[in-house]
């Protein structure tokens, strides 16, 4: 049996998955970012190979795609391609009916639409500034002394909103901290911010001419209370993926690496 993987190295976080020749996932990691790019790839890439008992070193791969922030830094890949087609694609294979997707990951905010056969049709992309990306919400949610989970579960208690008006992180998180010092709810504000992050989510899908049904991908994807923020400003019900929605990037970039390694064999 012959093994294809892709590593998607994030801003955050690094992930890799590996498929066999039939296309079924035998092994997944999800690892904190280093600063080192390289070695970020390379310590995902061995716990993933680890996983898999025929498989010694990532060498043994027959196919290896890079993708994300630092895809030139993985090492052995064979190949490199763009997380906008790695998301597209991982979503076709995890959920053919999906034609939308939003990415929210650690520096960015993309809307993506895709075609039938998992090809991006058009996208746009958030890349100028952190307004809305998960280093967004990791420092609100240090601003409310709370960890992502809280800070999401915080913001579903919410009956009213308090509107989040700055778009810039920095002032963003000077705003937060001012109206919880005149004693707002705190539910409130937290619900404000997720709001504030739909509303741009949307602008993006928007911009991208994304139409359909639509899913989340990134980490932020596990934030319930953005999702619920998402659904209410779209005014749909946003599709759940059957596998992890952080994952897609790899899982889109492994199965390229697939399609591309038996293709090479024929």
């Amino acid at each position: 049996m012959k093994y294809f993987g892709g590593c998607d190295s994030g801003s955050t976080y690094t992930k890799c998955v590996i498929l066999d020749g039939t296309g079924k996932m035998v092994s997944d990691v999800t690892l904190r970012s280093r600063i080192n790019a390289v070695l970020s790839a390379e310590d995902a890439l061995n716990q993933a190979v680890a996983k898999v008992p025929e498989l010694k070193t990532a060498e043994d791969l027959a196919y290896l795609v890079g993708t994300g922030y630092g895809r030139n830094k993985v090492p052995f890949a064979d190949e490199n391609i763009s997380e906008i087609s790695c998301h597209a694609m991982g979503v076709h294979v995890a959920d053919p009916d999906v034609r939308a997707i939003i990415d929210i990951g650690g520096q960015d905010v993309k809307g993506i639409a895709v075609d039938t056969d998992g090809t991006v049709l058009n996208f746009a992309m958030n890349d100028k500034c952190a307004a809305g990306t998960g280093r967004f919400f990791e420092a609100m949610a240090r601003a409310f002394e709370m960890d992502l989970t809280e800070f999401s579960r915080l913001s579903l208690q919410a009956k009213n909103v308090i509107p989040i008006t700055s778009q810039c992180t920095v002032f963003a998180e000077s705003e937060v901290i001012s109206l919880v010092g005149e004693g707002k709810p705190m539910d409130e504000i937290a619900a404000g911010i997720e709001l504030s992050v739909a509303k741009r989510c949307f602008v993006m899908s928007k911009k991208a001419g994304a139409a359909g049904s639509v899913t989340l991908t990134g980490g932020c994807a596990k934030n319930d209370g953005l999702k619920a923020a998402i659904e209410k400003v779209l005014k749909l019900k946003v599709t759940e993926l059957p596998i992890d929605p952080q994952l897609m990037g790899a899982l889109g970039a492994a199965e390229f690496a697939r399609q591309k390694g038996m293709a090479k064999e024929a």
